[in-house]
């Protein structure tokens, strides 16, 4: 999945419950969960979602999703690489979730009901993502190898989030299902219930998905708006990636930079964008 895509406080970030063997014990979420900001409408133009990815029930691949998610965590845990909650890193990067989590019901109605989480896996990959359903993991080679400041980590979460709120994983596999299975002339065809069933069994997929290059640039725009109204600085995005340009000549591994080619066309959208959502990030600081 994205690295970051084509280049995948005491509370915790999520609402899992406590006997989760592995969820954080901790629900550093609940503010953000609970707040009721109130966003002027969107100012960047990503227009509509696909309506391709309804042949896919967002429900059924949700429930995919944390399942792996889950065998993700334990995989890292069993190797020692799971950060624990007081993990320095982590906190940090709960804290930012936080903040942005508040502006995604605009972008999505589904996601006021995700039970958000943010775990760090100890990992020389220059990787990120977040999985429908908000379940996000950072690698530490992200933070680590590009030495990301919090506004610039928090571009990376905010494109991970929105590749998740556009439902971009559910559109894809919603494609390649349809694909494989040669329906062409839509949903009636089939029958949702059979694509349904098909979700099931897909969340071992949402790890290796590669977005097109449209679904990058919604998230790019979605994940800058998204950080400026959490007061993360704009300009941010465009740094981040001069620095995925740097490192792409580098040996980062699988992961984000593979998925998430970076280039001068991807900063130029960043950087005509970054005007738009300036008096966000203005009103957020003052606030």
């Amino acid at each position: 999945m994205c690295w970051i895509c084509d280049a995948k406080t005491h509370g915790a970030l999520t609402g899992a419950s406590e006997h989760s063997p592995w969820a954080p014990r901790r629900a550093f979420l609940l503010a953000a969960a609970a707040a009721t900001a109130a966003p002027v409408l969107a100012q960047v133009d990503v227009g509509g979602a696909s309506s391709m990815r309804k042949l896919v029930p967002a429900e059924m691949l949700e429930r995919s999703a944390t399942q792996q998610y889950a065998q993700v965590l334990a995989e890292a845990r069993a190797k020692g690489a799971l950060a624990p909650d007081n993990h320095p890193q982590l906190r940090r990067l709960r804290t930012m979730a936080a903040k942005l989590i508040p502006y995604t019901g605009q972008w999505n109605p589904r996601a006021s009901g995700w039970q958000w989480e943010v775990n760090l896996i100890g990992s020389k990959q220059v990787n990120a993502w977040c999985m429908p359903g908000g379940k996000i993991a950072f690698y530490t080679g992200i933070l680590d190898n590009l030495k990301l400041t919090d506004d610039e980590a928090a571009m990376v979460m905010g494109h991970e989030m929105a590749h998740a709120l556009r439902e971009h994983a559910r559109a894809r596999l919603a494609k390649s299902q349809a694909t494989d299975i040669g329906l062409r002339l839509g949903a009636q065809l089939l029958g949702l219930g059979q694509v349904g069933d098909l979700a099931a069994g897909l969340g071992s997929q949402l790890l290796t998905l590669k977005y097109s290059r449209d679904d990058e640039t919604e998230a790019d725009l979605v994940g800058l708006e998204i950080a400026a109204r959490g007061a993360y600085q704009p300009e941010a995005s465009v740094n981040l990636w001069k620095k995925m340009m740097a490192a792409n000549s580098g040996s980062g591994g699988p992961g984000f930079l593979s998925t998430h080619p970076a280039g001068p066309e991807r900063i130029k959208q960043l950087e005509a964008n970054v005007p738009k959502v300036q008096t966000l990030y203005q009103q957020a600081q003052r606030g």
